[in-house]
């Protein structure tokens, strides 16, 4: 009796032990918590809040029967899932195999060539906006430098169209795909290769079975960064699109700045919200979201 009433008394001690360090620990994570609450969730439920608002000010669901309603706000929709689509999958094609090539190379080579990649990162996002406008525009350097070897004799249509609003997109997203991915190549244990090819494999053998499959988590990663960011993306198809490529975003902005319209913005908004927070929720079903952002993960 004496030994289950001193085990009892000691997990009970270790309980209140747990306790007080549960209560610690929310306590240095307070502030942090006051932050993220401050800067994020009373924002989104004002947001939120507001897209119940009607014209008129009182509660209403105007704003989404306007959406359902009119023929335009799906287009949006599809466009701008279309954009972040086709930019993702561009920025797969080309940061993939730079990142496998970042991976394979000297440690110094790669510094020095990840020194390019992060480049962009120090312009600014409007500058290097501008900058593609210049290049693609109809007297552009792109277009006289075609016309001047002979590759085509009138002004080709660079710009204020789709391929555009690509071309400078997945310039600016490229290093959010090669980040990660190269992230978690660098991570990849080089015995599992080396046992593989001792074993008889092929070197495509070693990277599509063993290679790739390892470097699937940081791939979705960079893949779930740039869709996501994409759908909200506003300077780059707003100048590069030229008004013909109109976005979520900028339905979002135009309702504002024209119409002073901050219900139907705010529903433009919790819709956008509520789609990011479904792709986030399918991806999960694909790979766990910690463990696309492990670098040290094995599968």
């Amino acid at each position: 009796m004496r030994q289950n009433a001193s085990a009892e008394l000691n997990a009970d001690r270790l309980r209140r032990a747990a306790f007080k360090e549960r209560l610690a620990l929310f306590g240095l994570c307070s502030p942090a918590l006051l932050l993220v609450m401050v800067i994020v969730v009373v924002p989104a439920a004002w947001l939120f809040w507001l897209s119940f608002v009607g014209q008129t000010g009182v509660l209403s669901l105007e704003n989404y029967q306007r959406m359902l309603e009119n023929s335009a706000y799906p287009t949006i929709f599809w466009l701008t899932i279309k954009v972040a689509f086709l930019t993702t999958a561009i920025c797969v094609l080309a940061g993939y195999p730079l990142a496998y090539f970042l991976s394979q190379v000297p440690a110094k080579v790669a510094n020095v060539c990840m020194i390019a990649v992060l480049v962009p990162f120090w312009t600014s996002l409007l500058v290097r906006t501008y900058a593609w406008l210049i290049l693609l525009q109809r007297h552009g350097l792109v277009n006289d430098l075609g016309r001047a070897l002979g590759l085509w004799h009138e002004p080709l249509t660079l710009v204020n169209n789709l391929g555009g609003t690509l071309v400078g997109m997945s310039h600016i997203m490229l290093p959010f795909l090669v980040l990660p991915v190269y992230g978690a190549m660098k991570a990849i244990d080089r015995d599992y290769p080396r046992a593989a090819a001792g074993l008889g494999a092929s070197p495509v053998d070693v990277f599509l079975k063993v290679f790739f499959p390892l470097s699937l988590p940081g791939l979705f990663a960079g893949m779930l960064i740039v869709f996501i960011m994409c759908l909200g993306f506003y300077v780059t198809p707003a100048i590069l699109g030229g008004g013909k490529i109109i976005l979520v975003s900028m339905g979002i902005a135009t309702n504002i700045q024209l119409f002073v319209n901050w219900g139907a913005a705010s529903a433009l908004g919790v819709v956008l919200f509520g789609l990011t927070l479904l792709i986030l929720f399918g991806a999960s079903f694909v790979m766990r979201v910690d463990q696309m952002f492990d670098k040290g993960h094995v599968q």
